[in-house]
Formats: C-alpha cells, sequence, structure tokens
C-alpha cells in the first residue's frame, strides 16, 4: 500500500522534506498558514531596500507544481498523533506518516508589541523599511537591535543573533550611503555577556572589530526588563533611547505543539532521538526549529540544519517503510554554517566538532550572498541543478 506522508509546515524543513519524499514517489500533503515559502536568510536586506519583499518569497503553489506533492492553505488546530489524526480550521486529515515542521513561538518579554523583528511574521520586515523610512525623512534617530534567548531551552540553540547583526551592518552601510550616518546612533542589545560566542572564539573576537567598523554601540550582560514605546528598559534601572527598536526574541515551543499528545522538553520543543524520529511516535518525525535540537551547547537552530535533519527524516522513514533496519543520524552534520553579510561584504562563519572558522570577504562576500539567494530559489524550482550537499 502506498504510503502517505502529512507535513505541517512550509518552511524550510518542510518544503525540503516534500521534495526529497517525492523524489522516492510517496503521497505527500504538505499544510501551510501561508501560501508563500518565505527565505529568511536574505530578507535582512528587505528593510535597506536591497531586495523586494516578493523575491524573498517562492510561491508554494510554483514548488506544488514542480515537485507534486498535494497543498493545503490551512491552520493546524490540533495534532492528535495517537489516533493519527491532525485537525486543521477546515478540516480533519489523516496519515501514515507525520512529518511536523511548524517552527517555533517566541517568548514575549513586556513591551515587545513596541518592537519589531527580521525573524518572525514576515511582513513586518516591511514595516522596518517604513519605520525606517521615516527616520530617514527626519534625518536623525535613534536605532536599537538586539535578540535574547529562552532561559527554559537546556541547549540555548533558539538564539537567533546572526540576523541582528547582519540587519543592523547592512543599516549603517545604508545611512552611509545617504550621507546621513552621523546623524544616527545605532545600537546592538542584548542580555547575555558574550553574545555572539556560539559562532566560535575567532568570529567571536573578530566581532567588536565589525561593531566598531560600522560605528555600532554594544549594550550587553543586561537582562531586559520591558520595551517602552521610545526606549528599552534594563533591570539596573537604565535606559536606552530608541526610535526604532528591533528585537529577536528567543524561541519557544508553538502552543499547538504544547497541547498535543507529543513529548516536548520544558521550551515546549518536540523531543526525538538524532534520527528525528519522535520518542514514542515511530511514524512521527520532527525537523526543524519545532524539534528540540540535540548536540553541544553551541549548536543553534539554522535554515541549513533544517534541511540537514529534513534529509535524515526523509532517510529513516523510508528506510523504515522497507523494514531494512537501516538509520542515519544527523549527530555528525552539527554546525554552524552562515555567511554574515554586512552590505558592502561579508564572513564566511563555520563551526563543527572540529573546527572554528572565520573567513573574512569584503566587498565580493555580499554578492556571494546574493549569489546563493538566487541559487537557493531557483535550485527549489528546479529551474537549475542543485549543488550537492547544498
Amino acid at each position: 500500500m502506498k504510503k502517505h506522508f502529512l507535513i505541517l509546515g512550509g518552511g524550510l524543513a518542510g518544503i525540503e522534506a516534500a521534495i526529497k519524499l517525492r523524489k522516492l514517489k510517496y503521497d505527500v500533503t504538505l499544510v501551510s498558514d501561508r501560501d508563500y515559502l518565505f527565505v529568511y536568510p536574505i530578507s535582512i536586506w528587505i528593510p535597506t531596500k536591497g531586495i523586494d519583499f516578493e523575491k524573498s518569497a517562492i510561491p508554494l503553489a510554483k514548488l506544488q507544481k514542480k515537485h507534486g506533492f498535494n497543498l493545503i492553505i490551512d491552520t493546524v488546530e490540533k495534532i492528535e498523533a495517537k489516533q493519527k489524526k491532525v485537525v486543521l480550521s477546515k478540516q480533519e486529515i489523516t496519515y501514515d506518516y507525520l512529518f511536523v515542521a511548524l517552527g517555533m513561538g517566541k517568548v514575549k518579554p513586556n513591551g515587545i508589541e513596541n518592537t519589531l523583528t527580521i525573524c518572525g511574521i514576515p511582513k513586518q520586515s516591511e514595516q522596518i523599511r517604513e519605520e525606517l523610512d521615516k527616520l530617514i525623512k527626519k534625518g536623525r534617530g535613534n536605532i536599537a537591535v538586539g535578540f535574547s534567548g529562552n532561559p527554559k531551552d537546556p541547549t540555548g540553540s533558539v538564539v537567533r543573533g546572526g540576523p541582528a547583526f547582519e540587519l543592523l551592518f547592512n543599516i549603517s552601510v545604508y545611512l552611509k550611503k545617504k550621507g546621513l550616518r552621523d546623524n544616527f546612533n545605532l545600537n546592538f542589545f542584548a542580555p547575555m555577556e558574550k553574545p555572539g560566542i556560539k559562532m566560535g572564539k575567532k568570529a567571536y573576537s573578530n566581532l567588536g572589530k565589525f561593531l566598531k567598523r560600522y560605528k555600532i554601540s554594544a549594550h550587553t550582560g543586561k537582562k531586559i526588563s520591558a520595551f517602552d514605546a521610545d526606549s528599552i528598559s534594563f533591570e539596573d534601572g537604565k535606559k536606552l533611547n530608541s526610535d526604532l527598536t528591533i528585537f529577536i526574541a528567543g524561541g519557544k515551543g508553538l502552543k499547538v505543539i504544547e497541547d498535543s499528545d507529543l513529548p516536548t522538553n520544558k521550551a515546549g520543543f518536540i523531543e526525538t532521538s538524532l534520527t528525528t524520529q519522535v520518542k514514542g511516535f515511530p511514524e512521527v518525525y520532527a525537523i526543524g526549529d519545532s524539534a528540540a535540537l540535540i548536540g553541544p551547547q553551541w549548536a543553534a537552530k539554522q535554515g541549513h540544519m533544517a534541511e540537514v535533519m529534513a534529509k535524515i527524516a526523509v532517510y529513516n522513514a523510508h528506510e523504515q517503510i522497507l523494514n531494512s533496519g537501516k538509520t542515519k543520524s544527523y549527530e555528525d552534520e552539527v554546525s554552524i554554517l552562515c555567511i554574515m553579510d554586512s552590505g558592502d561584504g561579508a564572513a564566511l562563519i563555520k563551526r563543527t566538532a572540529t573546527e572554528e572558522k572565520m573567513i573574512m570577504l569584503p566587498i565580493i562576500g555580499h554578492w556571494v550572498k546574493k549569489a546563493w539567494g538566487f541559487y537557493y530559489k531557483n535550485s527549489k524550482l528546479g529551474r537549475i541543478p542543485r549543488i550537492p550537499g547544498m
């Protein structure tokens, strides 16, 4: 009997799983609450008008047409794994195998409504652009960009610091091109003593040089007590004035997952083995941000890790159906890998269990990341061949 795979989530992990399962000729249904795949790594250029919103989004209908999976645009209301059933807002759907790739929620500190984010609701990237335009018209202002984690997450894997640094550097370059850089105060903030240390000692040691080069003041090691309309309040009683606050909150499990019968950790992420198989549910796999990432303390949830987990899950589910006894683990593939863009260059950062690397790429690095964005979108749509391992 042909097996039916149900994938919840149309992000990087969900789409990668759908593509790989279709190559194995399985019946695949993908459920997403939005009709496009948002390519977050290149959305950093939307606020500075380096890319239009539409250029950072791939319509799911195009991916469906190319790869042949079934597509449902709907919201997941309830997961009943013991009954092999998922309740959507408009219908119920059953499955033989379930891949949960719904992403994650955000920790919400006091006053978070006074902030915008580059790693949350996609349309907020356009709101940041609009608010930045307002300040540019005024000719001056205070801009603060920061991030935090989730104390309940045992590995600290839910911290997304890279996009905060990239956005700050790009805003600095953007203002410089407009001849307004000296009229603006750019600030970085985070409650950790050493934000960015996950990238490795070499990368972290160079971070201060980046901040200095782009004239960015750092405010670290202070817990955030609240975000106000025109400032950020810290627990030591001090305030940081801000006309535009961009904040990447630490991640936590989605309520629909916490309310399900799937096992979760203290932060609300689905507990799996290194095979991505959910504990106690042999036909359920959790991938991407929905899953608790297993790895060293420096491990971080990134797009490439989401795709690694999708690849591992597809292999293991396929071998499970074949009853081959074969399994794969993502343990050896845990890594941090990114091109940290600055608008006028970039740095290639890589960290694995055996190496820490940071390669400076002045000027050309920016175009390397642009090229990656082109490659990612067009390879997913089948317009150009996919490079093995990417």
